[in-house]
């Protein structure tokens, strides 16, 4: 490094000036017509002008350029490394920033503020937090001040990456949080789902006398949505009116999701008519809010009107507008779509290929997700997880598995959603151990206090029994939402746990969180499993009046279960004629089954046939009248029924139980052999069924009709 190279001559400054100018005003021709000028005359530019150049080439992504001539350079200074680094994380050249501030230390620069930003930046951007705690470790150590530049991108880092802890606790160290501050910390909790904490730090923001951004709107609107808190959000958007935020562009979107979110479609329309020329964030907000509703074909018509309104349609608009096909039906118009991404040239977008795997996948064409998988050029997590999900809907739990370790040897590490996917498999098959495993491994990254991650651990021992811990690790959720309710509620309910369901119920109520129809319908099964038969059909009466729900066809079928079980069986199919929509196979099959266990033959003959009216096919209707003429010594009735199931060769599913042991599931069915051969597991059979016949158990004399 010469002497020369670092000292600025009066022509430096003009040239630097002159650079900078070409640099902003985007004339980068002239700028490079400059730099040629001084090559080909042999003159030298020191390490001024030739940081200018660089931030220039670097703004305009003329990266060969940019390291052409930060390698030729005869002299460097901290600041040509901060703004190459800067420049390769700003264009997401995360890995090429690390290793150049590696190779920075090894000259023996020590990096300043700029440039520790940018690192930071680049950690954020992949989600490395691994890097991010060894740069601040490094920033420590250094005694560099922490100004608020600094705070405020390790504060997002740590948010980004789901540390929520350390992002609150870097926000705490700093003296004077600004209004970017806020947004960072306020943006973090609601990306990592913790919506109601984030409505508390946008509340603290405004007690601290913080003047609101655009984007700490736009966060406080996504909690609103995601929390469904109509009233709060209408506040927050009283108060971006007040404060003249109305008409930015992200405040628009964010507006027209809540409502939407909210079902308020009336008000979403509203907020989207209000702007004279709505920006493609706008319609992309409103299309998503449609799909959200489960209006697919309003969605699909609302993005005809925006081509035909001479917008383009931007890659977020065409993902949002594919959740419109979720059915195999829908399959021919989502290629069609498919192929206008295509013709557009959004197929190469990361975010729009993720957005057409998940169409394909949703629909169950496995092969075509595939196919597109292979397509996309970069994999993130997003894509991943889109391929996993797909292959734990169709129940193809071991490709499942097999995507999740390609994902991890390709060097992705799960995430939430990814964690939510293989726990729904270990919920599916009860594999509790493999759940166990994957709760440790979710506790290593802190995930376990995450809302989403905590409901789904909920589901994952409820189903598999382990209620005990389902409701340690409810209890121990720092923010819940409404799903970490019903999904604690409804374990205990399946199980049998009435009282403890209803007991959740009332602490829902006291903390004022408010059901939706799936809690109800927790709420009645808890009832029918307690025999609460009063208190059930209180709360089937006060749905719409209570909480303005309108009951569904479950709930029915939960209600006339719990009737019939008491033997009501006359007022269980009173209960059923008075429902104002037609019933399903469900319904009628709870209410045969209350015939049959309290021998009402004549009602349970009419719910069989309304059974048999809807499938015709059904085997399982067939057995149970076949038992009802049994028991009634009807034997012409029997024997046409046993011929006619004979004709239609009809054959009653067997049921089965499985169990995990040592990493492997086994499989019990009646008649089945082949996998309790040499094993001690007959004898325990059997020793089991002596002692249910000690007990005083009598089984139902069925039958066979294989």
């Amino acid at each position: 490094m010469t002497p020369l190279a670092l000292q600025q001559t009066p022509l430096s400054k003009t040239l630097s000036r002159l650079l900078r100018h070409y640099r902003d005003t985007g004339y980068i021709p002239r700028g490079r017509a400059v730099h040629a000028k001084f090559i080909t005359s042999g003159s030298y530019l020191d390490v001024y002008a030739n940081n200018n150049l660089l931030s220039m080439y670097l703004k305009f992504h003329r990266l060969r350029d940019a390291r052409y001539l930060f390698d030729k350079m005869p002299g460097r200074n901290v600041v040509s490394w901060s703004v190459l680094i800067s420049g390769y994380s700003q264009m997401g050249m995360e890995e090429e920033a690390f290793e150049c501030l590696g190779l920075m230390v090894s000259d023996g620069f020590e990096p300043n503020e700029y440039t520790y930003v940018a690192a930071v930046s680049a950690c954020a951007s992949v989600g490395d937090a691994r890097a991010g705690r060894e740069i601040h470790g490094r920033i420590y150590r250094s005694e560099l001040e922490f100004n608020d530049r600094v705070s405020n991108c390790l504060v997002n880092m740590y948010g980004k990456c789901g540390f929520l802890k350390s992002a609150k606790m870097v926000f705490d160290e700093s003296l004077e949080p600004n209004s970017i501050s806020w947004t960072s910390l306020l943006s973090s909790y609601i990306q990592c789902g913790e919506n109601l904490k984030g409505l508390q730090i946008f509340l603290e923001s405004q007690r601290a006398g913080v003047s609101i951004n655009e984007f700490s709107c736009t966060s406080a609107f996504g909690a609103c949505a995601a929390l469904e808190y109509l009233k709060v959000g209408m506040q927050v958007h009283s108060l971006v009116l007040k404060c003249g935020h109305n008409f930015d562009k992200f405040v628009i979107s964010g507006l027209i999701n809540f409502y939407a979110k909210c079902g308020e479609m009336v008000l979403a329309n509203q907020a989207f008519l209000e702007v004279n020329q709505p920006h493609p964030s706008a319609w992309t907000a409103l299309v998503g809010g449609y799909v959200h509703q489960g209006k697919g074909r309003e969605a699909i018509d609302l993005f005809l009107k925006l081509q035909y309104s001479g917008l383009k349609p931007s890659d977020r608009t065409f993902s949002s507008v594919l959740g419109a096909f979720t059915d195999a039906m829908d399959i021919e118009v989502g290629k069609q779509l498919h192929s206008l991404i295509i013709r557009m040239g959004f197929s190469s977008f990361t975010y729009v290929g993720n957005a057409v795997l998940d169409f394909y996948s949703k629909c169950g064409h496995l092969e075509d997700s595939y196919k597109i998988f292979q397509e996309i050029d970069v994999h993130d997590v997003v894509t991943w997880n889109a391929l996993i999900s797909g292959h734990v809907r169709s129940g193809q739990y071991g490709e499942a598995i097999e995507h999740l370790k390609n994902m991890l040897v390709e060097g992705h590490d799960p995430n939430i959603y990814t964690y939510s996917s293989i726990l729904s498999i270990c919920s599916d098959l009860s594999t509790i151990e493999w759940g166990k495993q994957m709760h440790c491994r979710i506790i290593k990254p802190g995930f376990d206090s995450n809302v989403v991650i905590g409901s789904t651990l909920i589901d994952m021992y409820a189903k598999c029994g382990r209620l005990s811990d389902a409701r340690k690790v409810f209890d121990n959720l720092t923010s819940k939402n409404l799903v970490s309710w019903n999904t604690i509620l409804v374990g205990y309910a399946h199980h049998g746990f009435g009282r403890e369901a209803l007991e959740i119920y009332s602490l829902m109520q006291i903390n004022g969180v408010k059901p939706n129809d799936i809690t109800l319908l927790g709420v009645t099964t808890a009832c029918g499993h307690v025999g609460l038969l009063e208190e059930g059909w209180h709360h089937f009466n006060n749905m719409i009046t209570d909480h303005g729900i309108a009951p569904k066809m479950e709930h029915l079928a939960a209600m006339v279960s719990l009737f019939a079980r008491k033997g009501q069986t006359s007022r269980a199919y009173e209960i059923i004629k008075s429902f104002p929509m037609e019933p399903n196979k469900v319904v009628w099959r709870c209410l045969l089954s209350g015939c049959k266990t309290h021998k009402d033959l004549a009602l349970g003959k009419h719910a069989a046939e309304k059974i048999l009216s809807i499938d015709a096919e059904d085997a399982s209707a067939h057995v149970v009248l076949y038992n009802l003429y049994a028991e009634a010594k009807m034997w012409d009735e029997t024997a046409e029924m046993r011929r006619m199931m004979k004709e239609k060769a009809l054959k009653k599913e067997t049921g089965y139980s499985w169990a995990e042991l040592k990493s492997k599931i086994y499989f019990f069915y009646a008649g089945n052999r082949t996998e309790l051969q040499g094993s001690k597991l007959c004898k325990v059979i059997k020793g089991l069924t002596a002692q249910l016949f000690d007990a005083g158990y009598v089984p139902d004399a069925m039958f066979s009709l294989q």
